[in-house]
């Protein structure tokens, strides 16, 4: 079976998409203050700018977080992957591909909230859910990870969830079959492959971008549950 191909366009696909109090309303304006400028300062502004939800920065370096917010939102465009998907991603009226929409205008209900399904092809595999990036009661990210954790799943892909196992004699469903070549040690899909030559730096500020970003609950229990409070 090739997989090859298919591995390369969720690669692309989730790179374009995703795969670390400040008021946002999550509409865009056309012109931003910092144009011309690509030094670190001018895109970590940037990042504060183009926030689609308000941010709690109390207790964060503002630095980080605009910084981080420029990268996960204007460059990898993670809440592409880590929303429900494109019906919920943006608001009714502000989907920017449907005429008459513009500015575009992020569904703050659902955004970096997770849910959203993928299938790699072959017979039997599970159908993998984006995770849930944002910060729980702790205020870490990712429903409570360490930074420390957060860099070894960007540097390696390692799945500590083990959500979707290699099929076993003991393990039966919602894992990968012998027949088929994923590791289900490891994140699929996610483009961690990518995002490991991020700097340190890099990670640290979307790390500290995602532990401002406001708590999504998700469903009552599961992977995608969050406690907020």
């Amino acid at each position: 079976m090739k997989t090859a191909p298919f591995q390369g366009y969720l690669r692309t696909a989730a790179l374009l998409a995703g795969c670390a109090l400040l008021g946002g309303s999550g509409g865009l304006p056309y012109a931003y203050a910092h144009d011309g400028d690509d030094g670190e300062e001018s895109r970590a502004a940037r990042g504060l700018e183009i926030a689609p939800v308000p941010l709690n920065l109390r207790g964060k370096d503002r630095h980080l977080v605009g910084l981080g917010s420029y990268l996960v939102n204007a460059v990898g465009s993670c809440n592409m992957c880590h929303s429900a998907g494109p019906a919920t991603e943006f608001t009714a009226t502000g989907n920017p591909y449907f005429r008459g929409n513009l500015p575009k205008t992020v569904n703050q209900a659902t955004y970096l909230g997770g849910g959203r399904a993928f299938t790699p092809p072959g017979a039997g595999n599970p159908s993998i859910l984006s995770r849930n990036l944002t910060p729980d009661k702790t205020g870490r990210p990712a429903g409570g990870m360490s930074f420390a954790t957060f860099r070894e799943i960007m540097r390696t892909g390692v799945d500590f969830d083990h959500a979707h196992p290699n099929c076993s004699a003991t393990v039966t469903t919602n894992c990968y079959p012998a027949t088929q070549p994923y590791d289900g040690d490891l994140l699929q899909v996610m483009p961690w492959p990518e995002l490991q030559g991020m700097t340190g730096r890099d990670l640290r500020a979307v790390s500290e971008y995602l532990s401002a970003v406001p708590c999504i609950t998700g469903p009552p229990t599961g992977l995608l549950h969050n406690d907020c409070t």
